[in-house]
């Protein structure tokens, strides 16, 4: 009796295990073609679609910016996660790879918010595009960001930075600062000056001084904020041609963008700086040089919602810039928004192009406030006019729009 029962069970046991090997095998099929599908290369552009990554998530590096580095292109982002309380940093900077700006590599969490309260990165606060540039000299890897710290809105208006030994990471924070303390503008005017210096000693400025200065408003938080430091929100990197480096942002409550040199390593502003077009509201720059003309493109101020895009162009990084006109084209079917609202984006990033000079790709966000990690992203080819930068808007496109 004992020998049929102990026969019985390893028939049992026998069955179990063949009945375990195919779930096992049908669940590892199943990830081979969920995993082929999430690996599915493609090759051309479809902007505000969904974008999917390596393992077949959306790309999650918003606000972002691409660093070119020995034949790779590195994006970076800000992590945003569901909900509004998705804008806010709870994960970090994210950053994937390629090496053709259409399939990319999801390559982790490039800086990580910290889980010290006391820290200026302390998971909540605000970190916001996220640009870098890679320091010959030292051979480090700089990240420059917007700051906003935890519980305080975007009262702090700072930027942050923090370097790396890899493109990819992982980056360490350094510090925060409002730039260039007690240092002026390299290009403010004798009016200016003089305004300025009354300010300073808290004495009335006549009206006719008033008047004769363009943005006089925007001047006197310049001078408010002269001691402390600048406010630093919107914010981008441009390394020019003779390597130094520079951080464009938005600043006097968001009324003027100032361009300013960084010192030689990147890690701090030089007191060498610029007021762009006084006064203009600008926000999100994106910068690219090409045949001796310096290309900026920005967008109004709106908040959330889109408005016009601008563009400026100068001979010269420190100015004078010229604004010329609005440089998008065509209307994006899928919410009817054209020019007056940049397709529904906004501006983040000029990018070059490895083995094709002179050619560019505008990245805009098409934000979603109310479910942060849904925003999508429009890339569009960049074209030179008579030398003026122009945006069509594409359904879907490739690179051979270049050759």
């Amino acid at each position: 009796m004992s020998f049929f029962t102990n026969i019985n069970k390893m028939f049992k046991k026998i069955s179990l295990y063949r009945l375990f090997s195919i779930v096992s095998f049908v669940m590892l099929i199943t990830l081979s073609v969920n995993k082929a599908q999430a690996l599915e290369e493609v090759d051309d552009f479809q902007p505000a679609k969904l974008w999917k990554d390596d393992n077949g998530v959306h790309i999650n590096a918003h606000g972002g910016g691409v660093l070119n580095h020995e034949g790779k292109y590195y994006w970076f982002g800000e992590h945003k996660v569901a909900g509004k309380t998705g804008n806010k940093a709870h994960v970090g900077v994210h950053v994937y790879i390629s090496e053709n700006l259409t399939n990319w590599k999801d390559a982790g969490i490039a800086l990580k918010v910290s889980d010290d309260a006391k820290s200026e990165i302390t998971k909540g606060a605000i970190i916001e595009r996220p640009k870098v540039l890679f320091n010959e000299t030292t051979g480090k890897f700089v990240m420059w960001f917007h700051l906003e710290l935890k519980g305080q809105g975007y009262k702090a208006a700072r930027t942050g930075v923090a370097v790396a030994d890899k493109p990819t990471g992982p980056y360490r924070f350094i510090k925060s600062v409002r730039p260039n303390a007690k240092h002026l503008p390299i290009n403010i005017t004798a009016q200016e000056k003089q305004a300025f210096e009354l300010m300073q000693q808290e004495k009335e400025v006549p009206e006719k001084l008033k008047n004769n200065i363009k943005g006089y408003k925007s001047l006197t938080f310049l001078s408010r904020d002269f001691t402390g430091g600048q406010m630093a929100r919107d914010m981008t990197l441009f390394k020019d041609k003779d390597g130094k480096a520079y951080q464009l942002y938005s600043s006097e409550e968001n009324q003027t963008l100032h361009i300013s040199l960084l010192n030689d390593d990147y890690l701090s502003h030089s007191g060498r700086f610029i007021r762009m077009y006084s006064g203009g509201q600008d926000e999100a720059p994106a910068i690219a040089y090409r045949a001796g003309q310096y290309h900026l493109l920005t967008s109004g101020l709106s908040g959330w919602k889109p408005n016009a895009a601008k563009q400026y162009i100068a001979k010269h990084i420190l100015g004078p810039w010229n604004k010329l006109n609005n440089p998008t084209l065509g209307i994006n079917p899928e919410n009817g928004f054209g020019a007056n609202k940049t397709f529904g984006g906004q501006s983040t990033h000029l990018l070059a192009l490895q083995n094709k000079p002179g050619h560019f790709i505008a990245m805009f966000d098409l934000w979603r406030p109310d479910n942060a990690i849904d925003g999508r992203y429009i890339w569009l080819p960049v074209e030179f006019v008579d030398g003026v930068m122009r945006i069509t808007w594409q359904d879907n496109w490739d690179l051979s729009i270049f050759e």
